[in-house]
């Protein structure tokens, strides 16, 4: 409880109460237990981003892309376990044992290192970089990791050195107010349509450079040739 006192000083919830949350039905869904400092996490800010950087998974996300129980963390692992096979990425560990819980403005991801599988409260926290090698390890829980990053005690090192430059707050999510939008035919599709369509769908998407390869299989995926 110590660490969500502690962020709820640096970051302040929201002042409308989130909607309540069956984490049995979650769980059930997952197959898999949470970490307790994950759902007072959860049941306390509500879905949205810390930092106006970074965005966590939650079972009332937005869009499926945002939700914990979405495709997001089976799709992520898919690419981690085909780096690890094919050796064209490194993995420092076995993929079946990281399980996406958010992602970064600039295309990170954020994963619970869940080893071991039946003891969630000691799950670590790992980020990987979004268009290169580097991984970062936080030996503490996701509620922990998320007060050191913000309160400047620990640098992730693929993370903007800018981070800290303005106040920290929590931006909710909010409803998009149409329906997910579907792509123009693939054929007439620049870079800038995808980046378009990927935030419309709740992607983190990067300013610029090259698109992480998850978000255009997406595209690809929903809107098929």
């Amino acid at each position: 409880m110590t660490d969500l006192s502690d962020l709820t000083r640096l970051c302040p919830p929201p002042h409308t109460q989130p909607e309540p949350i069956d984490w049995d039905r979650v769980e059930a869904e997952l197959g898999m237990r949470l970490p307790e400092d994950y759902k007072l996490l959860a049941s306390t800010y509500g879905p949205g981003r810390f930092g106006d950087y970074i965005g966590i998974h939650h079972p009332h996300g937005v869009t499926p892309y945002s939700s914990l129980t979405g495709p997001m963390p089976a799709r992520v692992r898919a690419y981690l376990q085909d780096d690890h096979d094919h050796g064209s990425y490194p993995v420092p560990r076995d993929p079946r044992h990281l399980f996406t819980i958010g992602a970064t403005d600039n295309g990170e991801y954020l994963f619970w290192i869940t080893d071991p599988e039946d003891a969630p409260d000691t799950w670590r926290i790992a980020v990987n970089e979004a268009r290169g090698p580097q991984w970062f390890t936080y030996d503490g829980t996701l509620t922990a990791f998320l007060t050191s990053v913000l309160s400047g005690t620990t640098h992730v090192p693929q993370f903007p050195d800018g981070l800290l430059h303005q106040p920290v707050e929590f931006d909710p999510a909010v409803p998009l107010p149409y329906e997910i939008q579907e792509p123009p035919t693939r054929g007439s599709v620049d870079t800038e349509s995808i980046r378009d369509w990927a935030r419309s769908n709740g992607f983190q998407v990067p300013p610029r450079g090259r698109l992480p390869r998850e978000i255009r299989e997406a595209w690809e995926e929903a809107h098929p040739a």
